[in-house]
């Protein structure tokens, strides 16, 4: 386990605009603002995009992503960290629950999903922290690290 201790900033609430693109537009705000690190939520509607629901086979040399498109409005709820890459840039992971007639659907936003009529979103920024988002050479992906 790695661990790294800080405390709480500023708090922002921002209201994403129809249409508007998750996580790039929380990505963009936080790079506006010098949000480093911060704790996400989401709650409001998605109404296309593409959501990754897991790997096509967990114990593969190569992890493939396994994506499921989304093309009609959903209820969302949604929760993620921000932290930056080893190139300083903010990079939003957030998992989301997306529901719509009884049946939910549930996974990582990174392809991107857009917004349907309302987003809300409160950003709680982590000062003192030393952690950041490394390539993890074995997974590929970018995951927390001491910095």
């Amino acid at each position: 386990m790695q661990y790294s201790e800080g405390t709480i900033g500023r708090v922002f609430t921002l209201r994403l605009e129809d249409g508007e693109r998750v996580p790039d537009v929380i990505e963009q705000f936080a790079k506006e603002h010098d949000i480093r690190c911060a704790h996400c939520t989401l709650v409001g509607g998605i109404d296309s995009g593409e959501l990754v629901v897991g790997p096509e086979d967990g114990n593969a040399e190569v992890i493939k992503a396994v994506h499921l498109p989304i093309t009609e409005a959903h209820e969302v709820a949604g929760v993620g960290t921000l932290f930056p890459d080893e190139d300083g840039e903010p990079v939003l992971h957030m998992h989301a629950a997306l529901g719509r007639d009884g049946k939910t659907r549930a996974g990582c936003v990174r392809p991107g999903l857009d917004v349907w009529l309302v987003g809300e979103v409160v950003i709680m920024e982590i000062l003192g922290t030393d952690m950041l988002r490394k390539v993890e050479p074995k997974s590929g992906f970018k995951l927390l690290a001491k910095d």
